[in-house]
């Protein structure tokens, strides 16, 4: 198997490296805002030379690239290897600025997307409700016209927003229509989040994570934005909320990540005396046998991106592979630190409590594998949309809202 990327590519990796070694890492004696300003400039220097927000056009602030999946690649791996920041992550990378690339007004991108690549506005997700999660169809927050036809009032409540003490915005789904089919009656709204008609509440877990980096709830009092802040047309914002940009996807990242993520369940086997035991390494090897056909599969993915072909169902599958697999792990490390499991995790009570090496920082870790089968699409779906999808197999009506 040949996992090399290519002559032109190497140039390409020595160029990146080489404006990587010139511009990053910033003096150790930045603090504060001054090293926020350092980032915010390096980010700025590095989409001018074309190694950032690719997708994007330069009007908007992008460096307007043409699709390269192992140039892109590249770039990750150069950046990580020198720990430089690439574009801001969250949620408004990830689907706003797709949304209005596709979807917005002219309006709507000149007022939005140069001010979320570069950071100024944090954008959180309204879709989910209490008793509404999977099922976005079954939206209740209500949207309203104004008497002059000027702006949408808002009534109801979201859930589960990711860094919600920090947004400034959110991207909502709102019924409108309130006697139209479920998938009709929705519209796809942007607010302001500073304004007297909304409150958000951070959510306590069972981490103990309370505060700015986790999940928030909204409630929304007759709260106002513009009939201009409507993306796409009124009733149509399931359809909108399901646009997606093609650009530079394919990576190797999360198999990445399962695999240093095993290394250190092998570890921590080794740390608490029990990497010889015979159970302990069929189990290791079962899990190992997942994350290395995981890694091949991430392979092929990308090879088929790389040269313009479909990889077929197998793509479908990746973030259940890599949910379960994390899963995996957590059942046994959790097998493995035996009564350190019954000590709150580190976000309860702080890490520097019981100090920084230990079985005891795997709690998190066995906390967050059950997040993430419902992160980023449940499970449950995501088994759904391999079945209709991928295997042709018919339309789970109960799933998917209708009846």
């Amino acid at each position: 198997m040949d996992l090399s990327y290519g002559e032109a590519a190497e140039t390409f990796r020595a160029e990146v490296r080489a404006f990587l070694s010139l511009h990053w890492p910033p003096p150790s004696d930045l603090r504060g805002g001054d090293l926020k300003q350092f980032v915010r400039s390096f980010r700025a220097l590095a989409t001018e030379q074309g190694y950032l927000h690719r997708a994007i056009p330069k009007r908007y602030g992008g460096s307007e690239q043409p699709v390269d999946v192992i140039r892109a690649q590249v770039i990750r791996e150069e950046f990580q290897r020198a720990r430089a920041p690439m574009e801001v992550g969250g949620n408004g990378m990830n689907m706003t600025v797709p949304t209005l690339l596709e979807k917005g007004t002219e309006e709507q991108k000149d007022l939005f997307i140069r001010k979320t690549v570069e950071g100024d506005y944090v954008w959180g997700q309204g879709y989910s409700e209490p008793g509404s999660g999977s099922d976005l169809a079954s939206v209740r927050t209500k949207g309203e016209l104004s008497a002059d036809g000027s702006k949408w009032i808002i009534n109801g409540q979201k859930i589960w927003t990711s860094q919600g003490m920090q947004s400034t915005h959110m991207f909502m789904l709102v019924r409108t229509e309130p006697d139209a089919p479920k998938h009709d009656g929705i519209t796809y709204l942007l607010i302001d989040l500073d304004q007297p008609g909304v409150t958000r509440r951070p959510i306590r877990q069972m981490t103990g994570e309370e505060g700015d980096h986790t999940f928030c709830e909204f409630f929304f009092d007759n709260a106002e934005t513009p009939v201009s802040w409507q993306v796409g047309e009124r009733g149509q914002g399931w359809y909108v909320s399901r646009t997606t940009l093609k650009h530079e996807r394919a990576s190797i990242g999360g198999a990445d990540g399962l695999g240093k993520q095993f290394a250190k369940l092998v570890d921590l086997a080794k740390e608490v005396g029990r990497i010889d035991d015979p159970i302990v390494r069929d189990k290791l090897a079962q899990i190992e046998g997942s994350v290395l056909s995981h890694r091949y599969s991430s392979y092929r993915i990308f090879s088929c991106a790389a040269a313009g072909e479909d990889p077929g169902p197998v793509a479908l599958m990746m973030k259940l592979l890599l949910t379960e697999i994390g899963h995996e792990m957590a059942l046994l490390a959790q097998e493995l630190i035996g009564e350190h499991g019954f000590l709150e995790p580190a976000g309860a009570g702080g890490r520097g409590n019981r100090g920084p090496r230990g079985p005891e920082k795997w709690l998190d870790q066995i906390m967050g594998s059950l997040g993430n089968s419902i992160a980023g699409g449940a499970s449950n779906i995501q088994r759904n949309i391999i079945g209709e999808r991928g295997l042709g197999l018919p339309r789970d009506l109960a799933m998917s809202g209708e009846r």
